[in-house]
């Protein structure tokens, strides 16, 4: 008996379900975390073992991504570097979520003269671009890898400082909460229960894409010598060295560059659809 035939919707639909270029983004962001929890589970080369006999070996099957004017091996460096870029990511995106909820709760549950001088406040940081205000941290606190963290992350309370007195504003309005204080709740049992929950879900699937920009925030700090130091393994202080010897060894920047772009597009790709998917909206 013949199988019964697929209707082009259902044909469709199986399409729409199988995304090559999302399977791929997650495929991808699994070695980072692999990468950055057990490097040596991909590589059992030192990153800081340097022999002055290798340097500058190109690509091959000794060294798959080359050697460095050390003669380190340049795919250790890239592994390693992982975990160093990952959690610089992460963790500003962490602060900036954490203080902006805390701002952006307060304005959107005070007075209206209180809310608007928040407001302005933000608006005037917003004004100036995340890497520049960074910048501006990291002048006066200095550089390293805690610092870059802490710079990132005071860059970003404004964004998600706004969006959450946003979806703030929108929650207290709603009927669930009405009914919460009707029925005599308390005003911070009603804030942690109802309306802090339910303002931040929103904020939490943006913050998936502002991990991407923090990495590549990270590694603009380290490029320019305000981040992670060389001979760190860090992807931005990679670039940093590799552009001194960019005519003779170029896979010095073309390598740490790819694993940097590839790793912010993934999490950019991986964070929208879980942006569609939060808003009932079927991706194309």
């Amino acid at each position: 008996m013949a199988p019964a035939p697929v209707s082009p919707v259902r044909r469709a639909r199986r399409r729409r379900k199988f995304r090559p270029g999302l399977t791929l983004a997650v495929l991808f962001l699994a070695w980072v975390a692999v990468a950055a929890l057990a490097p040596q589970l991909l590589t059992s080369v030192d990153p800081l073992e340097v022999s002055p006999a290798d340097s500058f070996t190109p690509p091959g099957p000794g060294h798959i991504f080359g050697t460095d004017e050390s003669g380190a091996d340049v795919y250790s460096r890239v592994v390693h570097g992982a975990g160093t870029s990952l959690l610089i990511g992460l963790a500003a995106t962490a602060i900036g979520v954490v203080f902006g909820t805390i701002i952006g709760l307060f304005a959107g549950l005070s007075n209206r003269f209180v809310e608007s001088a928040v407001m302005r406040f933000l608006d005037v940081t917003l004004a100036v671009p995340e890497l520049l205000l960074a910048l501006v941290v990291i002048a006066l606190i200095g550089g390293g890898t805690l610092n870059a963290i802490l710079a990132i992350g005071a860059a970003g309370i404004a964004y998600y400082a706004r969006l959450v007195r946003a979806q703030t504003h929108i929650v207290r309005q709603s009927a669930y909460v009405e009914a919460a204080t009707t029925l005599g709740f308390s005003r911070l049992r009603v804030v942690l229960t109802h309306v802090l929950p339910n303002a931040i879900k929103p904020v939490l699937v943006l913050a998936t894409i502002g991990v991407g920009g923090a990495i590549g925030a990270g590694a603009s700090l380290s490029f320019l010598g305000l981040g992670t130091p060389p001979p760190a393994p860090e992807w931005g202080a990679m670039l940093s060295v590799g552009r001194n010897f960019i005519s003779n060894a170029p896979w010095l920047i073309l390598v740490p560059s790819a694993f940097l772009v590839a790793t912010v597009l993934a999490i950019t790709a991986v964070g929208r659809d879980l942006r569609r998917r939060s808003e009932g909206r079927v991706a194309r």
